[in-house]
């Protein structure tokens, strides 16, 4: 593991233009984050408590951004040691910043690498875990924001799904678990690409609005190498009435209080 950067509190809570500082309320760990750029969303949220990782297991994290997901991990003792991919350099930079603001630089590694180069991709096949909340719109498909950072977060300019999947199955150990959040209306295309990849679905939750709206969300538990068999569990609704969160997503928040109500229209990370 490449040693952990020394930095000193003055530079990492030094803020740069459009950065603030947020609590995430769980072990009094914090995150900083560029509102000119994205703020992380309710997907990190679910994926984090979707996710079963043991206590000791390794994870990689596929697009790390700012490094929101090993934080929430490690909040809820998710994985003893974490290792985040991710392309954009100002974006790995600052995820480098959260880990050492949270005294997480020797558990939590930020590599700047790009997911699509297998080479370049650290220990193949030496992880428990993967986890990503990658980008879910085509390149051509939808309005490109204009702002890069969030452009790459959502639509496919850097990696598409397949290219995810691939680095899932290389990095992950034989029975190790891949945990993405992702969109319904691309969930037949997901389940059809899993195969290939050497993954089969074994776990997968839809996220719903309300009662009343279409899925929007779906997490999904792919195993290596494992035989066939998917769990679907029961649905999990975001509101049970307008502006009020459901119970189990109030549970959650109790638990893991790391998103305000204000942050739940944010973008994606």
């Amino acid at each position: 593991m490449p040693k952990a950067q020394n930095w000193n509190d003055e530079q990492v809570l030094s803020l740069k233009e459009g950065e603030r500082l947020d609590e995430l309320g769980r072990k009094g760990y914090r995150i900083i984050q560029n509102t000119k750029t994205f703020c992380f969303g309710i997907d990190a949220v679910l994926l984090a408590d979707f996710a079963r990782i043991p206590g000791r297991g390794r994870v990689a994290d596929l697009g790390c951004g700012s490094g929101i997901l090993p934080l929430l991990l490690a909040a809820r003792d998710k994985g003893k040691s974490f290792t985040g991919i991710e392309i954009q350099p100002e974006q790995a930079e600052l995820a480098r910043r959260n880990m050492a603001l949270n005294g997480l630089s020797e558990r939590c590694r930020i590599l700047t690498a790009d997911l699509k180069d297998l080479s370049a991709l650290p220990d193949p096949g030496s992880f428990d875990a993967v986890v990503s909340n990658p980008p879910y719109m085509k390149k051509n498909a939808g309005l490109l924001n204009s702002d890069s950072a969030k452009a790459v977060a959502r639509h496919e300019i850097c990696c598409e799904l397949p290219d995810v999947l691939k680095a899932a199955a290389q990095l992950l150990k034989a029975g190790g678990s891949f945990f993405m959040v992702y969109r319904c209306w691309r969930l037949a295309e997901l389940l059809a690409l899993l195969p290939g990849a050497g993954l089969a679905a074994k776990r997968m939750r839809l996220v719903y609005s309300s009662a009343d709206s279409e899925g929007e969300l779906v997490l999904l538990e792919a195993r290596k190498g494992s035989a066939e068999g998917l769990t679907v569990l029961p649905p999990l609704m975001i509101y049970e009435s307008p502006g009020v969160y459901s119970r189990e997503i109030r549970q959650i928040y109790r638990e893991d209080p790391a998103m305000s109500k204000e942050q739940d229209g944010e973008e994606q990370e």
